[in-house]
């Protein structure tokens, strides 16, 4: 079989040359000539799988090793018999990692403690919830927003986006995008919403960027109606809007999702796809696997006794830094993701001369500590 996969795509080289012939492209590359003989594909967000590419072709599966899935044209897909997977919730940890290091790095820059705090999360599904887990423990008072979930579930775990406007200090949206539908999300986040707000919130989006509105989330910030903003997803990426990345506390180029353990999961679930759908056993999938740390120990000694834990995650993951390098070079915005150096999540760390106390926190919060 043959296999177009995209060549960012980590810790995949090496593993389906047994079964397939596997030609790695970049998404310029993708192109009608080039995938016409492929079985499958192997994608990423930036590789748009539409009509004009896929037309005429033999695949029969395009497998994404991301969550959202609005590069695939599913309509047309259906139509052609082209079978398609995403693979949800890969990254859900490291977006919520992301989440927490961000509004920790903005805890200590303005020095507020962000126990007791309220946050809204907007869209409990995979990301939220591990959000929701990090926020519970670090002391926060979660609000959850999620129609299709509150219309399965019942009203009693879920409140409207007016209560989070009105009640939420932090507010942070994990919905897919959608345009159509009940429950469509492009502009969720509009000037209807921001008009609504009470509590001068710090706003997140580590989603889709079109599911805020950009000028109607500038005008709320010009107003004062917003504190503080957290982008790392933007319309019309990559040519990201500049007075957004100004206005902006923490500004990312769209790499929340980039750990490496979130990098060989969504791997390892388009290898599984293949397996699955082609009824092929893939020897080397558990060699998908991402590289250790430089260095994976955490001594709580080195730091400030007023804000060890927030720290030992900032060692971790430090957003502030990739923020640098965006706020200096912005028309690069792709480049950064292609040549990012994916972080480890927590789990890839032991903390050491925790307290009791501290210890309990790192480990609901999914570091190891000894």
């Amino acid at each position: 079989m043959k296999i177009i996969a995209d060549n960012t795509v980590p810790y995949l080289k090496g593993i389906a040359e047994p079964f397939a012939e596997v030609l790695y492209l970049n998404s310029k590359e993708f192109n009608t000539e080039k995938v016409k003989d492929a079985d499958a594909l192997i994608v990423r967000s930036i590789d748009k799988c539409n009509r004009k590419l896929l037309e005429g072709s033999k695949v029969k599966l395009i497998t994404t090793a991301t969550i959202g899935f609005d590069h695939i044209d599913t309509k047309y897909c259906a139509e052609a018999g082209i079978t398609w997977k995403n693979a949800p919730g890969c990254n859900a940890i490291s977006v919520a990692q992301y989440v927490l290091a961000s509004i920790v790095a903005i805890s200590l820059h303005k020095n507020e403690s962000l126990n007791g705090k309220t946050i809204g999360i907007i869209g409990v599904g995979h990301v939220g919830k591990e959000v929701e887990k990090l926020c519970t423990a670090y002391g926060m008072k979660v609000l959850r927003n999620d129609p299709p979930r509150e219309e399965a579930e019942g009203r009693a775990e879920f409140v409207s986006l007016d209560t989070i406007a009105q009640k939420a200090d932090i507010i942070t949206i994990h919905v897919p995008l959608t345009k159509e539908g009940r429950f469509a999300t492009r502009h969720l986040a509009d000037e209807e919403f921001f008009n609504k707000l009470k509590r001068n919130p710090w706003f997140i989006n580590s989603c889709r960027g079109a599911v805020h509105d950009t000028q109607a989330l500038l005008q709320a910030k010009r107003e004062n109606k917003i504190s503080e903003l957290v982008i790392d997803c933007w319309e019309n990426e990559p040519d990201i809007d500049r007075e957004l990345l100004e206005e902006a506390i923490i500004a990312t180029p769209h790499i929340a999702g980039f750990s490496a353990d979130g990098k060989a999961n969504g791997t390892r679930t388009c290898l599984e796809n293949i397996g699955k759908f082609f009824h092929i056993t893939i020897e080397k999938i558990g060699e998908v696997t991402p590289p250790a740390p430089q260095n994976t120990i955490i001594d709580l000694n080195r730091f400030s006794t007023q804000s060890r834990i927030e720290q030992a995650i900032l060692a971790s993951f430090n957003p502030t830094v990739v923020d640098k390098a965006l706020r200096e070079a912005p028309d690069k915005f792709e480049w950064f993701r292609t040549n990012y150096n994916h972080p480890r999540e927590f789990r890839a760390y032991t903390v050491i001369n925790a307290t009791p106390e501290e210890r309990h926190l790192l480990l609901s919060l999914g570091f190891n500590s000894k």
